[in-house]
């Protein structure tokens, strides 16, 4: 009788586009693909680990699978699994944890355990985590995120990815424009690149061999692909975000007029702690920059509040940098402490009460900041690419400089480009 496993990513769209990359391995091993509601064989749990509410999703997720299906096989793989191998093994009824170098080996793991053995970790050094695997999320889907690198050489104070993913590496261009082709084919029309670090592509090793291409190289070079109608450029380090690549987008055939740029804090004190590697002056200038060369560019910002010696004077000063920057939305991160970060040994701790003060305040900046880019562009055509209806018999679908359009389902526009006026 045939086996079934499903899947659940909770965190990054590299974590979504790696849990996709292991669905289909499962499916070419025989295994039949359930929704993670349904009674499988086999539940795949693809964690993140950036804030304590991911892992508490983990162990929340165990519980409903354990609940639902008692006989089932639970695997935990992702950076929660690479980070806290034998805290997780410890969660009952989970059966195997997968760190770093052994998540795409699923199919081999699944082969040699059964439900009643004890928990399995098959982890490693992540220092010895050096090879670069390829990834991209469903084909069906109209949007697909592509993962062209992983891993990160920066050490934030506050981050735990370099403890789980590794050095930073990429995908070499060859191999990516492969991929690019394959989904082309597929039928998909937007392909978002994604890694941890985008805009450290080139560094690093794949299969042993260093390859010094660089990302302005690697856009330059998709843009010329045919077949994918879209790229977008999921996230990007304001240091790392060249006049050279701005300008490039800016003229493009297919890069999106769509930037989000990490900012964190709008304090230059609190950046310093944090060990970022741009002070605020930098990031206005990049905000100013695409402004001038795309003013109907979109802007999104990551904004991380309650960082250890954040006083209110500090986070008034993000917020009036953030008032002032003409961004079009933001994406609000509470502080939460992390073990093995250097931030743990920073004071004052700012108390979980404010922090959660602070994000509502950010977060209803972020609904303004949106309202008024959306406003700007009313009455003006713009090609909208619609996904597929959802249950609520609507269709959505996003303009090129990502303005969310929602609309009664019309069969006719489903995974089309439609010109359409805001």
């Amino acid at each position: 009788m045939q086996k079934t496993v499903a899947l659940h990513t909770l965190g990054c769209k590299l974590n979504f586009s790696e849990t996709t990359a292991m669905g289909r391995m499962l499916e070419n091993e025989g295994f039949l693909k359930m929704d993670f509601n349904e009674v499988a064989d086999v539940y795949v749990i693809n964690t993140c680990s950036v804030t304590e509410n991911a892992d508490k999703e983990c162990r929340h997720l165990v519980r409903r699978i354990t609940r639902k299906a008692p006989e089932a096989l639970v695997v935990i793989t992702g950076c929660y699994a690479q980070l806290k191998p034998a805290e997780i093994a410890a969660i009952p009824g989970v059966n195997l944890v997968l760190g770093a170098a052994e998540k795409f080996n699923i199919g081999t793991h699944l082969r040699e355990i059964s439900k009643n053995d004890a928990a399995r970790i098959c982890s490693c050094d992540i220092d010895d985590v050096n090879i670069f695997e390829a990834s991209h999320s469903v084909k069906e889907r109209t949007r697909v995120f592509l993962k062209v690198q992983d891993g990160c050489d920066y050490n934030c104070s506050f981050c735990t990815i370099p403890l789980a993913r590794g050095k930073s590496r990429s995908d070499t261009i060859e191999k990516i424009l492969q991929s690019v082709e394959a989904i082309a084919a597929g039928g998909a029309k937007e392909i978002v690149l994604t890694g941890i670090n985008l805009g450290d592509f080139g560094k690093g090793y794949t299969g042993g061999k260093k390859h010094g291409e660089n990302f302005y190289d690697l856009i330059r070079d998709l843009d010329n692909v045919n077949g994918i109608e879209r790229f977008r450029i999921s996230s990007i380090e304001p240091n790392l975000l060249s006049n050279d690549i701005i300008e490039f987008v800016s003229g493009s055939k297919k890069f999106m007029p769509h930037f989000h740029i990490p900012l964190q804090s709008g304090s230059n004190k609190i950046l310093a702690s944090m060990r970022r590697r741009y002070k605020r002056e930098l990031y206005a200038e990049k905000i100013t920059l695409i402004k001038l060369m795309m003013p109907h560019c979109c802007i999104g910002v990551d904004v991380i509040v309650g960082f250890p010696g954040e006083s209110e004077e500090d986070f008034l000063d993000t917020v009036d940098f953030l008032q002032q920057l003409d961004i079009s939305y933001l994406h609000v991160f509470t502080y939460s402490e992390r073990d093995d970060t250097h931030a743990l040994q920073l004071l004052p701790v700012v108390p979980v009460v404010i922090r959660h003060e602070r994000n509502k305040i950010l977060r209803s900046l972020s609904y303004k900041k949106m309202h008024a880019f959306t406003n700007a562009h009313t009455g003006q055509s713009r090609k909208v690419l619609f996904e597929m209806a959802n249950k609520n018999g609507m269709i959505e679908g996003y303009t090129d400089n990502y303005i969310k359009i929602t609309v009664p389902n019309n069969p006719a526009m489903q995974r089309q480009l439609v010109n359409w006026v805001v």
